[in-house]
């Protein structure tokens, strides 16, 4: 794969009502702009889904099994409605937890709001993809992944295995994340 589609990137909004066509979906294509004009990754897959666990579920699966993409960004579902399921659909395929991401999200949010102590937004790796939660308000979902940017490439070359990046490991977090947020 050549690095100008590396890594490869996949967006998927969570909502019943943008599944139903009754509300423009905001977050998606907000994450679509931000991932390859900020980040500078490559967006592969793109997809609206309603609150169903298992249809978020099976398209985790695909798109790391099947697709072999390097991240997978969800938006909403993370909240405490009765039907926000993401991070129980996210958690039911990680092979491995990645808690950190999760942790310092939640830290830079709580810096704005007290709301996001309700955030229960999960982060986790499956195979070679890292599969991150954001939360469902365009603005939130910014703010989250901007927070977590700096460290994303290093993480995905490291489960990529890209040679030498197990050595790059500096006091100003190893990579920067391409035209990421200062």
């Amino acid at each position: 794969m050549d690095e100008a589609s590396w890594p490869r990137v996949g967006i998927l909004t969570v909502s019943d009502r943008s599944a139903r066509g009754e509300r423009e979906d905001a977050s998606g294509p907000m994450l679509i702009k931000l991932v390859q004009e900020e980040l500078g990754f490559h967006v592969a897959q793109y997809a609206i889904v309603p609150d169903e666990q298992e249809q978020i579920a099976d398209i985790l699966r695909r798109w790391a099994d099947e697709l072999g993409l390097d991240l997978i960004l969800t938006t909403g579902g993370t909240g405490f409605a009765p039907r926000d399921v993401t991070p129980e659909a996210t958690l039911s395929v990680v092979d491995k937890l990645t808690p950190g991401l999760a942790e310092a999200m939640r830290a830079a949010s709580l810096a704005l709001t007290p709301h996001a102590m309700l955030s229960r937004a999960a982060a986790g790796i499956r195979g070679r993809t890292l599969i991150v939660n954001l939360p469902g308000s365009p603005k939130a979902a910014r703010e989250n992944l901007l927070t977590i940017a700096p460290a994303l490439r290093h993480g995905l070359a490291l489960l990529a295995e890209k040679a030498g990046e197990d050595q790059r490991h500096d006091a100003h977090g190893g990579h920067s994340a391409g035209r990421a947020h200062q």
